[in-house]
């Protein structure tokens, strides 16, 4: 799980900092990342950026080497880059305040707690 800080606030639209991260090296480990891509993004911190019009969202992770950006429509199937680079098709889904999207080896689940991104 990972919570980041809000900067600000409108349904997911805003702009989040890194706060924190539980069970990131066996998430990875799982994902098939080599360990050396491990422990470098260990102590990556990142900012995540969503701007969310309707059931359209645009999602950016903001790293300091690069910006990872998914485009989609709930409920619409769409390509997702994942954390290894690669490209998969999801369909995410909202239920009340939380997306979930099925990704092949995992569920990217996000909701909005306290002001806070919890993916």
């Amino acid at each position: 799980m990972v919570s980041v800080h809000q900067l600000s606030k409108m349904n997911f639209t805003g702009k989040y900092t890194f706060g924190s991260e539980a069970n990131y090296e066996q998430f990875m480990r799982a994902l098939g990342v080599p360990e050396d891509a491990i422990k470098h993004g260990k102590n990556l911190k990142f900012d995540t950026e969503i701007v969310q019009n309707g059931n359209e969202f645009t999602w950016s992770q903001i790293y300091p080497c690069h910006t990872t950006t998914n485009k989609f429509v709930v409920e619409q199937e769409s390509e997702f880059e994942t954390l290894n680079c690669g490209k998969v098709k999801v369909t995410a889904h909202q239920d009340g305040g939380k997306l979930h999207m099925n990704f092949p080896k995992y569920v990217h689940t996000a909701t909005i707690e306290g002001g806070k991104l919890v993916e």
